[in-house]
């Protein structure tokens, strides 16, 4: 993906190929191409002369990051606070009902379990019903 690749060099200069903005360079990535390809974390990682280890280790920590651009566009948290209100059994109803997921270890909205997230949209309570009414919306 040359394109891919010249745009991640170009993000990576604007930010001055400082290690310590890769945050900043993995979400402008992120927003870019919907995800953190692994060709994009290669580039990064030889532009920041970094490992490609420590770029997987914050893009598999955060769940703002994919590594494919076709992720589920619900996020639903699954920690122990969330799934002390259901999260578990929520999560088992939406893929009986062919709804895709993706797992995240905390939406920062725990007395509001179970949390999603859909885009950048925080929902908390969340029940299949308001899930399936907030993705037809989406």
């Amino acid at each position: 993906m040359p394109h891919e690749i010249d745009v991640v060099a170009k993000i990576c200069a604007h930010h001055n190929h400082d290690p310590a903005a890769l945050l900043e360079i993995l979400h402008d990535t992120q927003e870019e191409f919907g995800c953190v390809s692994d060709d994009a974390a290669r580039t990064i990682a030889e532009r920041l002369n970094i490992s490609r280890a420590d770029i997987h280790g914050v893009r598999s920590f955060y769940g703002d990051f994919s590594r494919q651009a076709d992720k589920p566009k619900l996020k639903l948290c699954r920690a122990e606070a969330c799934q002390a209100v259901g999260s578990e059994e929520l999560a088992r109803r939406l893929s009986d009902k062919g709804i895709a997921s993706e797992t995240i270890y905390c939406l920062g909205n725990c007395a509001l379990g179970p949390a999603a997230m859909i885009g950048e949209r925080l929902i908390g309570r969340a029940s299949v019903e308001l899930l399936e009414a907030e993705l037809a919306d989406d």
